[in-house]
């Protein structure tokens, strides 16, 4: 559907508009939903996020195009695309709930309640590892501030820290390959990694004393582009792969093929398949652990909720102390 600005393209507000355009709560909601449908990617994409029908995000946006007279995005059979004018309210948005959390977060703290929103953004495809205390941090967030929204995102690194730094995260439960100067990091627990061949691979039926280091080098390898260890290359050289994947999951494919060896996370490959079509190489001397930290934005004051989680996540009796770079 389009809005009555459509037709005329990216029209300005005229002054007494901007003299108007004090934002109010009805303004919020529309404010929201267009927040909303921008994350999801588009109107259809965000019905099942808002629980509401297509048509009445359509006129959800259109009235505030209206309100704000600019041409905020463009829908239909080309797509679901921000104009500039859009991009610009986008991140005007974000830091505008950024700063009623922030608000909302010291009345809070006054009263000794909590409420607002913890958005979370989590690696993909650690589930499965017993040393995570995500599973028990947020058990304890329900039972003692069970009025806190908890939007949980799992997805793959770069996703995190632009979600960081954009807003959308308050924080990010991550492995930490390189400290960055944009992040304030808190450890958590370490990860352990093994060098893996599949059941189709010439390693898998040889025993550990049967196989070389000349002729693991010599195995082609998969790259997990993102698992940037130093450590990796004094085991093999990486730079020679002609195989690189992103997640976790498209390592495991390519080592399943038979075809390449590759570094897996130990809990993730002990649970697919149960195990069966997996193989550790050499596991007591092959062998990498990645520490795993709740990272903020540089700079970032921890308000109660956050304290409350991170907290949460540290009952292991892991140190809480914070570490940054810069």
């Amino acid at each position: 559907m389009e809005s009555p600005l459509s037709k005329s393209g990216n029209t300005s507000p005229t002054k007494s508009d901007l003299n108007q355009a004090g934002i109010g709560v009805a303004d919020l909601k529309l404010l929201r939903v267009f927040k909303t449908v921008v994350e999801a990617g588009g109107f259809t994409a965000a019905c099942n996020e808002l629980n509401i029908g297509l048509a009445a995000i359509s006129k959800q946006i259109s009235d505030l195009e209206v309100r704000f007279g600019m041409k905020l995005c463009t829908r239909g059979r080309e797509g679901f695309y921000l104009t500039e004018h859009g991009k610009v309210t986008y991140q005007a948005c974000l830091d505008l709930f950024s700063s009623l959390n922030q608000f909302r977060d010291k009345l809070n703290t006054a009263r000794h309640d909590m409420f607002g929103e913890l958005n979370i953004g989590i690696i993909d495809n650690s589930i499965t590892d017993e040393n995570s205390p995500v599973i028990h941090a947020l058990g304890v967030m329900h039972r003692k501030a069970a009025k806190v929204s908890i939007r949980l995102h799992a997805t793959q690194l770069d996703e995190i820290e632009r979600g960081i730094l954009d807003g959308r995260f308050t924080c990010g439960i991550m492995p930490v390959y390189q400290e960055k100067p944009d992040f304030d990091y808190y450890d958590l627990y370490e990860e352990i990694t093994h060098l893996y061949c599949g059941d189709k691979h010439p390693f898998y039926l040889l025993a550990d004393e049967d196989i070389t280091q000349q002729q693991i080098k010599s195995a082609e390898i998969v790259n997990h582009f993102y698992a940037n260890h130093s450590e990796k290359n004094s085991y093999l050289p990486l730079a020679n792969s002609n195989a690189i994947a992103v997640q976790v999951e498209a390592v495991s494919l390519l080592i399943l093929t038979g075809n390449y060896i590759g570094f897996l996370p130990k809990h993730y490959a002990m649970h697919l398949f149960g195990g069966n079509r997996l193989k550790a190489l050499a596991p007591d001397k092959i062998k990498i652990t990645t520490p795993f930290s709740l990272v903020v934005k540089k700079g970032s004051a921890l308000n109660n909720v956050l304290t409350l989680f991170l907290k949460a996540l540290q009952d292991n009796g892991q140190s809480a102390a914070l570490r940054s770079v810069g």
